[in-house]
């Protein structure tokens, strides 16, 4: 099963228990618009590359698109619309004023070099120029695209429009009107999640274990936030592997700080793994994804917990960092298990909710303190937080299921707002 198929079947999964129009099912089961095209990028070496660049706008009934844009050689038109349609009802979720989109690139970017990578991020926006706006489609950035390229991006947005729009992408650097806060944005978020779910169960953090897979910025961070927190870091990996401790805790700094500290950085992207930053107690993702740890926080790539390996999850809760991470097939299999998922479309939304402070406060020029990003994240997210567990205790159901059934409730009222097959049929 695909990621967009996985997504499907999920929102497939509340159809029965919300009064919708069919029309409503229609819109929301299909992207408003997908675009493909080719970017030319000239070589250092003097050839000329074309690579595949996509945007997908989902559903804009709540207002402009926003989605991030990926550079990675997995990238194609489906997943996309995967992501795209993850966004809108995440979007939809906490309140914001958006629709879903997403977009990428399908190339490896550590085999660019930093011209090479400038070119090809200018390029993107040149081929999407129309497709994109401060009103129609915010991007932000996602896997291996940063705040620099967020620059080069709205840079190229303004050269286009021959005028100032901060508000054309967000994730910028701070000097381009980036928003303090959006560094750590994704993992804050889930942090103030977890903090929130473990006070509920009666715990306190030396008292619960975790384990995190996927050591980029997003994984570095929530594990960051945790460990300054007192919870217990057992485990931590990236794409090579990672490191385990039988006692005490990982110090996320300290391995972050070693694995830097190698010495290859690759233009803009380390080459170091975990793996080399440390001697000992190496573990597989495989194997960190089966530890018995209390909370398990999947933050790297899709698809990671499916049915070959579900059977073999002990983590009694689990915390959707990463897009997807879960098969539509193995969330059954965890929650008839009592397994408590937090899902994606809240676990990291916090990413997306700085984001649209950053909108607010391009479109405004008035910029806020630190303290207030944080405080105004914390609620948001806690309120979309105790808002599912209403709905949760409401229809008996899973915190999944609960967050489709808010999510897409919000949005057939906008849409449905326009009118309905039972509004204009003659009678």
């Amino acid at each position: 099963m695909s990621m967009l198929e996985s997504a499907r079947a999920q929102l497939d999964s509340i159809r029965d228990r919300i009064d919708i129009s069919d029309e409503t099912w229609k819109i929301l089961d299909t992207p408003k618009a997908s675009l493909e095209v080719s970017i030319p990028v000239r070589r250092t070496n003097g050839s000329l590359d074309l690579y595949k660049g996509y945007r997908v706008h989902h559903n804009d009934s709540l207002g402009p698109a926003k989605g991030g844009i990926r550079f990675h050689p997995s990238v194609t038109i489906v997943e996309a619309q995967a992501l795209a349609f993850l966004m809108t009802f995440k979007c939809s979720l906490l309140g914001l004023p958006y629709g879903g989109a997403k977009g990428g690139v399908q190339v490896d970017p550590k085999e660019l070099d930093k011209h090479e990578l400038h070119s090809l991020s200018r390029g993107y926006i040149s081929a999407f120029y129309n497709f994109i706006g401060p009103d129609i489609d915010i991007p932000a950035p996602d896997v291996y695209t940063n705040e620099m390229v967020m620059g080069w991006m709205v840079d190229q947005y303004e050269k286009i429009a021959r005028s100032k729009a901060p508000g054309a992408l967000t994730g910028k650097p701070l000097s381009r009107g980036g928003s303090l806060g959006r560094d750590d944005a994704t993992a804050r978020g889930a942090y103030y999640i977890i903090c929130e779910m473990v006070k509920e169960m009666g715990k306190k953090p030396p008292e619960v274990t975790i384990a995190v897979q996927g050591f980029g910025n997003a994984g570095y961070n929530i594990a960051k936030l945790l460990f300054m927190d007192g919870f217990k870091i057992v485990a931590l990996s990236d794409s090579k592997g990672g490191t385990f401790t039988s006692s005490d805790s990982l110090i996320p700094d300290a391995i972050m700080d070693a694995k830097q500290q190698l010495g290859i950085v690759a233009e803009m992207y380390c080459e170091q793994s975990i793996c080399d930053a440390v001697e000992e107690n190496i573990i597989s993702n495989e194997e960190l994804l089966e530890m018995d740890v209390d909370i398990l926080i999947p933050a790297a790539i899709e698809n990671q917990i499916n049915m070959d390996n579900v059977d073999r999850i002990k983590a009694r809760m689990i915390v959707e960092l990463a897009n997807g991470p879960i098969s539509a097939e193995a969330h059954i299999a965890l929650s008839d298990r009592g397994v408590t998922v937090v899902p994606d479309i809240l676990a990291n939304a916090g990413g997306v909710v700085v984001s649209y402070f950053e909108w607010l406060q391009n479109r405004s020029s008035y910029y806020w303190s630190i303290e207030r990003v944080h405080e105004e994240l914390r609620e948001r997210m806690l309120v979309a937080y105790h808002d599912l567990k209403g709905v949760q205790k409401r229809h008996d159901v899973d915190l999944r299921a609960a967050a489709y059934i808010r999510s897409t409730r919000r949005l057939a009222a906008s849409i449905e707002a326009g009118g309905t097959k039972e509004f204009f049929e003659r009678k």
